[in-house]
């Protein structure tokens, strides 16, 4: 009786881990493949080609795209196109979720909004199998939050939007919201190490809920110093952050993704700002050191195509359509060509032929397939695909046709493997 007791708690505990781990981890860690650090943040999908020349210049491929997606916004159709023109640009989608503008703020979400959200975000086919999803965006301005600084509610939102996410799919991968490094303490703002430490103190196991760190390492004061300053109000603020968490006990090795940051510039030879070949120097200088971080994911500026106030200032994009010249010096800096994990997985439609097609040795059938997984399968190659509702996976090459994207019906040569 003593051994059958001993099994059940042996089998209770492997039972807990699992689903800690289920609810701690995305499936794949972004290091395990060659990455692309980086990236841009857009406001407009019709951004994405510029986006693209820039991440993807100089030998990269696969950089990253931040984009704000707010509860108003939430059209299908809309952001499965957004995805799909990523999917065959060779963008990795950051999206930070957003509630509505209420005055000068923005509304204050609660637990009832999640469903819709993880529903809307389920509902679309991802570009890669890591589903990067930042929750809000600097809470620790109350302006952010509904009008008040509530960091143990922002925890428990956090924390329940996780558990959401991984209930529906273990692929999203949660981020905080970045938050302001800069903060002062007073009524409408509150330090980002006083706003950590109370999330920490009121929702102890908020870490375990998170994937990554989400950093808005901009160079300040007046999002003017040099890429050599160190510090929280620095380009490499996200150290500083990194290090105060840990003193909170958490050991979890959380990767970095630096979703804003930026130097403000001269608009319209206003001298109010930095010149433009001080910021050539400044970027170049910038990705020189995060590219020597190990830990860093990706970097996505703040931003590439703004032309109003404030934020005009902080474009890469001029209002005449052209970009500053410190555009052109990212893009030529060489890059590395990601290769981020996707899902290629099928469904079999019908089998056409009897295995009676030879080829490099090789003997196929022709079948109808529908591609249910993220990559497009073009003409020429082979590829190896998960079969739904078969135990096998299978070799599938060759189409009839141009290619195939995700969602669509095509005749390919297929072999079971």
């Amino acid at each position: 009786m003593k051994k059958f007791y001993k099994l059940i708690i042996l089998i209770a505990a492997a039972l807990i881990f699992f689903k800690s781990y289920k609810s701690t981890f995305a499936v794949t860690n972004p290091h395990s493949t060659e990455n692309n650090i980086f990236g841009i943040h857009i406001q407009d999908e019709n951004d994405l080609i510029d986006a693209a020349k820039l991440v993807n210049s100089s030998g990269g491929e696969w950089g990253y795209v931040t984009m704000v997606l707010r509860s108003d916004e939430r059209d299908v159709n809309r952001w499965q196109n957004v995805f799909d023109r990523m999917r065959e640009l060779h963008l990795i989608p950051i999206i930070r979720i957003a509630t509505k503008q209420e005055g000068s703020g923005w509304l204050k979400p609660t637990t009832d909004d999640i469903d819709g959200w993880v529903n809307f975000l389920d509902s679309l086919n991802w570009v890669t199998q890591n589903r990067y999803v930042v929750v809000g965006n600097e809470p620790n301005h109350a302006a952010e939050w509904g009008g008040v600084i509530d960091p143990q509610g922002y925890a428990e939102f956090l924390k329940e939007f996780s558990i959401q996410l991984k209930r529906k799919d273990d692929d999203f991968f949660v981020l905080p919201a970045g938050l302001d490094a800069s903060s002062p303490n007073n009524k409408t703002h509150m330090s980002e190490t006083n706003f950590i430490k109370s999330m920490h103190d009121k929702v102890p196991d908020i870490f375990d809920h998170i994937d990554g760190w989400t950093s808005h390492s901009y160079p300040n004061p007046n999002f003017s110093e040099s890429p050599d300053k160190t510090g929280i109000v620095s380009i490499t603020g996200y150290i500083n952050e990194i290090e105060f968490i840990k003193t909170l006990s958490v050991k979890k090795n959380l990767p970095i993704f630096i979703t804003e940051t930026g130097w403000t510039h001269d608009v319209g030879g206003e001298n109010k700002f930095l010149s433009v070949d001080v910021l050539k120097k400044y970027y170049t200088q910038a990705f020189e050191k995060w590219l020597k971080d190990p830990n860093i994911v990706a970097v996505t500026p703040f931003m590439l195509n703004y032309q109003s106030e404030p934020f005009n200032t902080f474009s890469f994009k001029k209002a005449d359509g052209s970009f500053y010249d410190f555009y052109s010096e990212i893009q030529k800096m060489l890059k590395k060509s990601g290769n981020p994990k996707r899902i290629n997985s099928a469904t079999m439609v019908a089998e056409l032929t009897p295995d009676l097609i030879q080829k490099d040795d090789k003997t196929y059938q022709l079948s109808i397939l529908k591609n249910t997984g993220q990559m497009i399968w073009e003409m020429d190659n082979l590829y190896i695909v998960k079969i739904e509702g078969y135990d096998i996976d299978a070799e599938i090459g060759y189409p009839l046709f141009t290619r195939i994207d995700p969602g669509h019906i095509g005749i390919l040569m297929f072999r079971k493997l």
